[in-house]
């Protein structure tokens, strides 16, 4: 049977008190509807609708063309909303997932079952429940003794009896097509909102003598809908666990879950250690068998096995494997190190390829460089690339030796094994095998120290002439 979504994304969202549009705040690292629209994509819905308001443009933008869209100008109801659907959707045979573009947590499988379950009993319609203690505030789902559902009850609508149920109603539903849009002609706005609510449909349903389902989810957190900075952050949290128990399952080891941040796409091998503090963001890849950590973030790259990293930031980086990083170093977009390379405290590569073995151990910046096998690079070194106007290479050969603080002003060539004597400013290529030093001569004058100290001494008590 053919399955398509209406994805409901129109509503501001001022509980959030933001200028981004609420369906946009991101949890792991996506907007809340990209979860929603990955989800509709894992149980193959042939077609997907977003129904748009407030910041269409933006959704559109972030989106593309994977789904299709349709204008709520005024947000006059959940009703109206799915209305906005059926130019697209009204004539189709099969059946409709509806769904909240701000409940992220909502899980393929738990879709599966509700659609299962529709299926199987032939329903009209099923709507994708809860069961919550503390139910206050949510519609109430109320069935029949033989189970099928005669209605829903919003919160300040319950009888004393029904405020004691406490299966919810989580926003989620599935339709027969074509009932759905027959029953929404027939919904008004004769509430106190004024507004066309889709749960009204329920109750045409019901009284028409169709068949309403209700599935209950077995994880009651898939249901948080987020209206608020609070609820984000509440779904943050548990999405978090979500991806930390699966790395843990698939044999990474976490020091402190409660203290690691991995968002969804990144990737992580087996006996890969993750120490606290450790961010891994966007589609970064670890290898097998690292040391990540602590206090170490991770962005967009690319880290094969056996590397270790501490207290250290890289970002779009590719990081080859047995390799060393910090702590407190910084790899910023470009940076490319090759096998058994260390990179220590306080250095900054940019754009620079640094080839197997070669050794940064502190306090240098090496930006749009080329960098050979076995390069020992001193402290304090630095690839001197700009020169206000443009950016310039510096290529050093394989097994070069550059001492400490040396500036190497681009664009300029060490050749292979060359040697730069410490403290020099090389402006000029040095040719393989050579020996460069581009420093003053030290000149040392006997007793000028202590002429200098008597004088300042003169001058703060005044008696200087």
């Amino acid at each position: 049977m053919t399955v398509m979504a209406i994805v409901l994304a129109a509503g501001q969202g001022k509980r959030m008190k933001s200028k981004l549009y609420k369906v946009l705040h991101p949890i792991g690292g996506k907007p809340m509807v990209e979860h929603v629209v990955n989800t509709l994509e894992q149980i193959n819905a042939a077609r997907t609708l977003v129904i748009v308001g407030f910041g269409a443009e933006a959704v559109k933008g972030h989106l593309g063309d994977r789904v299709e869209y349709a204008l709520q100008e005024q947000q006059l109801g959940t009703g109206h909303a799915v209305l906005q659907a059926k130019e697209a959707f009204g004539d189709e045979d099969g059946i409709t997932i509806v769904i909240c573009g701000d409940t992220p947590l909502i899980r393929e499988q738990t879709l599966l079952d509700m659609m299962n379950l529709h299926e199987a009993t032939g329903a009209a319609a099923t709507i994708l429940t809860a069961h919550m203690e503390q139910p206050a505030g949510y519609g109430r789902i109320i069935r029949e003794a033989e189970g099928q559902v005669s209605g829903i009850v919003e919160h300040k609508d319950c009888t004393p009896e029904e405020a004691l149920v406490k299966e919810i109603n989580t926003g989620t539903y599935c339709f027969h097509n074509k009932k759905l849009f027959e029953a929404l002609s027939q919904v008004t706005n004769n509430n106190t909102q004024q507004e066309y609510y889709l749960t009204d449909v329920i109750g045409i349903l019901v009284r028409q003598g169709a068949v309403v389902q209700a599935h209950c989810m077995e994880d009651s957190s898939e249901s948080i809908g987020v209206n608020d900075r609070v609820a984000l952050a509440e779904a943050e949290v548990l999405l978090k666990k979500r991806i930390n128990r699966q790395h843990m399952l698939n044999g990474v080891t976490f020091i402190d879950p409660d203290n690691t941040y991995i968002e969804c796409d990144v990737q992580i091998g087996a006996d890969t250690v993750l120490l606290p503090g450790t961010l891994l963001r966007g589609s970064t890849r670890i290898g097998e068998g690292c040391t990540i950590g602590p206090h170490t973030e991770i962005i967009d790259s690319v880290i094969k096995d056996e590397v270790t990293i501490k207290q250290s930031v890289l970002q779009e980086a590719v990081v080859d494997s047995c390799t060393s990083i910090g702590p407190f170093a910084y790899l910023r977009p470009g940076a490319r190190l090759g096998k058994n390379v260390k990179i220590g405290d306080f250095v900054e590569i940019k754009n620079a390829s640094l080839d197997e073995g070669a050794k940064v151990s502190h306090l240098s910046y090496i930006g749009d460089a080329v960098v050979g096998k076995h390069v020992n690079i001193g402290c304090g070194a630095i690839t001197v690339n700009y020169d206000g106007f443009n950016k310039s290479l510096t290529e050093i050969g394989d097994h070069a030796f550059i001492g400490s603080n040396v500036n190497l002003i681009a664009p300029v060539k060490i050749g292979e094994g060359a040697y730069v004597v410490a403290g020099s400013t090389i402006t000029d290529a040095v040719e393989a095998g050579d020996m460069a030093i581009a420093r003053e001569r030290q000149v040392n004058k006997p007793g000028y120290a202590d002429k200098i100290k008597a004088r300042m001494k003169l001058r703060k008590s005044g008696k200087a002439e």
